[in-house]
């Protein structure tokens, strides 16, 4: 899918910016953390020029969120203008925002009030077409299952071990915490379809990510000065779920991220799809591998289990991204 985007961003000093924030949204099970997330974006310290919030094809939620803010001339409820899933949400999110920057925060995280200031200041820099911050784990049980290693916390939509501290320039932002020049979309077109969350409909524990990763690239090979920072003190809240702290979950997610970048490596090249999960593979894993082997001599057992997470979940994204591979030369055979 290739969507229209056209650039009305003026020229104007970085200091006088304006930020639209987007939040997607697809169901009323996560009520009260959305609203959470609405009111955390309206009451920023740089204060938005609009939130918007769209409702991907669901009637009953667009209308109880239309209800909630029919007085508020800050927050403009929309439908979803594209197919079904996160991609075309946030697409829709991008195109009818009226900020120089656009910001995505997921529906069930809440923003600190500098977020969104911290982000914007981002783009002092001309070439700086995207820039994302920190997201941390709210556990719904209260504490950081002992066997849940920091190294796999992208299962559940939170920074992980292995990311930069403090500011870095990085080769792609996180989705759930980002923002973008709105002239970005211009350039490369908008989210991809049939990479991340929705596809085939879905949009839970099975649905894969990496619609930023795949855009952000997309963006830096047609402009190659184009730069991609990550900004620590730019922080949300992010809520995992009961179901998130299960090593289940983390099995599952971890095969549709395998699928995931074996449509992005696709599109854009194993080279450039590649280049940051090489370097967390041969790095951070195994050196997350010997702290918990390391904890568990030390007579801290959850250490083990840390430890043989990381394992199963590398082995499993590894054998995803095989299936997604074989899955593509299938396809390529059929249309011969």
């Amino acid at each position: 899918m290739t969507v229209a985007f056209t650039s009305t961003e003026p020229h104007r000093p970085a200091t006088a910016r304006t930020a639209s924030v987007v939040i997607c949204v697809y169901t009323e099970d996560r009520w009260q953390q959305l609203c959470a997330a609405v009111d955390s974006a309206c009451g920023q310290t740089l204060t938005p020029l609009d939130v918007l919030v769209v409702v991907d094809h669901n009637e009953g939620l667009l209308a109880r969120l239309r209800e909630r803010h029919r007085d508020d001339p800050l927050v403009r409820v929309l439908p979803n203008a594209h197919g079904k899933g996160l991609s075309g949400g946030r697409n829709t999110g991008a195109q009818q925002a009226r900020g120089e920057i656009v910001a995505f925060l997921d529906d069930d995280a809440m923003a600190e009030p500098d977020w969104l200031a911290v982000l914007t200041a981002g783009y002092e820099d001309p070439e700086v077409m995207g820039v994302g911050g920190r997201t941390l784990p709210v556990w719904a049980s209260g504490r950081r299952p002992g066997w849940y290693p920091e190294e796999f916390d992208w299962v559940h939509g939170a920074s992980y071990r292995g990311m930069p501290v403090g500011q870095a320039r990085v080769r792609n932002v996180l989705g759930g915490n980002a923002s973008f020049r709105r002239s970005a979309f211009a350039v490369a077109g908008g989210f991809p379809a049939g990479i991340g969350r929705g596809v085939g409909g879905g949009t839970g524990a099975g649905a894969g990510g990496g619609e930023e990763t795949e855009l952000c690239i997309r963006i830096q090979q047609a402009r190659p000065e184009a730069r991609f920072c990550y900004d620590d003190r730019a922080v949300i809240h992010h809520q995992v779920s009961h179901e998130r702290e299960r090593f289940r979950y983390l099995c599952r997610r971890s095969w549709a991220e395998g699928l995931s970048k074996a449509r992005v490596t696709e599109r854009v090249g194993a080279a450039d799809g590649l280049a940051t999960e090489r370097a967390y593979v041969r790095r951070v894993l195994p050196a997350g591998i010997v702290r918990g082997l390391v904890d568990a001599l030390r007579g801290r057992p959850e250490g083990l289990g840390r430890a043989a997470a990381i394992g199963a979940g590398a082995l499993i994204t590894a054998a995803g991204y095989a299936e997604g591979l074989r899955r593509r030369r299938a396809g390529e055979g059929r249309r011969r």
